[in-house]
């Protein structure tokens, strides 16, 4: 039943602008009006098991929060908190919803670049959140793992036909915590427990002058919000996995840990993005939605059991399309895993610098690269360590080099490849001299020096050479 007030502010007249004819939508939680060029929602007076809107003051409070909240990400959506009759709302700018992601993705119009940006964005967005401190509850390993089992417990009642399949995701998720306890614990003293969106999937991220920017994040519960960047990340990742896009799911998942340096997130992504896909079994299943709920916990399951591990390497002269090859294995990553390692970027990194920033050429001596290969090989192991194949993007063109990243696979036991890149010398040379807006420095006079030392595969790196595909 619609009340009054609501009912009341159908009329056009009701507004201090021009409303037009005024449309209304309702949630399980909220009357949003969308009057003219702009949207008034209203929060019910409910009190529910996660959130209490049971007063005026309350509401009030949540609006006041739900601005300040969104505002980080969206200043010109969320504009001010209203009121009419002395109800309390967020008035915000209205927007199309075909641009919200949900629906670009399920039109196949969600693009590489899109996401790049969606990614860096939310990196930087992290780096400056708020921060939970140790003495809070947020993120300590009872804590992540408290609404995980909460999750078991009313789907084993929702959905009594897939007890043996929720005994099985059960079972994993405690031995998962219990390998990854330290995981959890370090991450919180490391300060990347945040406060952050905590509902980050595909609809609630709207195109915006061409731009994804987050909206509608979690006002009423601060559990919900403030988590560990790696269970944010993991809305995301599920979602386009959800989409049916694994090959975005990648490219996304490694923006962001391009720009973020986070590879630690990959040790407790995999928990929580079963953790994300239990949520949408168990709201389904309370939906009634058996089949969906079934398809939720095969998504689950699927997430439990990482794919085989290996280590792939780039070779190849600077302009050779090592990166446009990477890029191109990693859209076509039907598991949406393998992690790739830009030496570019991490020899920045190294040196205290942006992926996107220039050097002035002074990290590019013997010592640095030395340094450089080495981070990468630690880094390398560590991934594959944590469940993920590894993709190295670099040059490798002396053989000292390739022959320890072989070694290391034999050391981890798992196979190795090298994606070998290459085209005419004029063209490496046009490639460069037009070359802008990537994170290699390298220049046509940097080629030159490259032919003089490369030091071609042999015959056994031949055995185990792969050609690119193509873009």
């Amino acid at each position: 039943m619609i009340p009054p007030l609501i009912e009341s502010l159908l009329d056009p007249a009701r507004y201090p602008h021009p409303a037009g004819p005024v449309e209304l939508v309702e949630t399980h939680i909220s009357w949003v009006l969308l009057a003219g060029d702009y949207a008034y929602k209203f929060k019910k007076p409910v009190v529910l098991p996660f959130l209490d809107y049971g007063t005026v003051d309350k509401r009030r409070a949540c609006c006041e929060a739900e601005l300040r909240i969104n505002r980080r990400y969206a200043p010109d959506l969320y504009l001010e908190v209203a009121h009419f009759d002395g109800e309390p709302a967020v008035r915000m700018r209205r927007f199309a919803e075909d641009d919200r992601l949900d629906h670009v993705c399920a039109r196949g119009e969600l693009t590489p670049d899109q996401l790049s940006d969606l990614a860096r964005r939310l990196a930087e967005f992290h780096a400056a959140a708020a921060v939970a401190g140790p003495a809070e509850r947020f993120g300590e390993p009872a804590q992540v793992l408290a609404p995980a089992l909460e999750n078991f417990d009313e789907l084993e009642h929702l959905l009594p036909a897939e007890c043996g399949r929720l005994a099985r995701l059960k079972s994993w998720t405690l031995a998962e915590h219990t390998a990854r306890r330290d995981a959890f614990a370090r991450r919180k003293a490391a300060g990347r427990v945040r406060e952050c969106h905590g509902d980050l999937h595909l609809g609630n991220l709207v195109l915006l002058a061409g731009r994804p920017t987050p909206f509608d994040a979690i006002e009423f519960n601060d559990d919900f919000r403030w988590i560990d960047v790696a269970a944010e990340i993991a809305f995301t990742y599920l979602d386009l996995l959800d989409h049916g896009r694994p090959g975005l799911a990648a490219w996304f998942l490694n923006e962001w840990l391009l720009w973020s340096g986070d590879y630690d997130a990959l040790a407790v992504l995999r928990f929580y993005a079963v953790y994300r896909a239990m949520v949408r079994a168990k709201v389904a299943a309370i939906q009634g939605k058996g089949t969906e709920a079934a398809e939720y916990l095969a998504m689950a399951e699927a997430l439990t059991v990482p794919p085989p591990a290996n280590l792939t390497i780039t070779f190849g002269l600077s302009g050779s399309g090592k990166t446009t090859a990477a890029k191109v294995l990693l859209l076509a990553d039907a598991r949406a895993a393998t992690i790739r390692l830009r030496s570019d970027v991490e020899r920045k990194r190294l040196f205290g610098l942006a992926p996107d920033a220039a050097s002035g050429g002074g990290i590019y001596d013997h010592e640095a690269t030395v340094r450089t290969y080495g981070h990468l090989r630690t880094l390398a192991a560590e991934i594959v360590a944590d469940g993920w194949p590894v993709l190295v993007d670099a040059a490798f063109l002396k053989r000292a080099e390739r022959d320890d990243f072989r070694a290391l696979a034999a050391q981890l036991g798992i196979p190795f490849a090298i994606l070998a890149c290459e085209a005419p010398i004029d063209e490496l040379r046009r490639r460069l001299a037009t070359r802008s807006g990537d994170a290699s420095e390298a220049t046509v006079q940097v080629l030159e020096q490259q032919v003089q030392w490369m030091q071609p595969l042999d015959e056994g790196e031949r055995g185990v050479a792969i050609s690119p595909a193509r873009p």
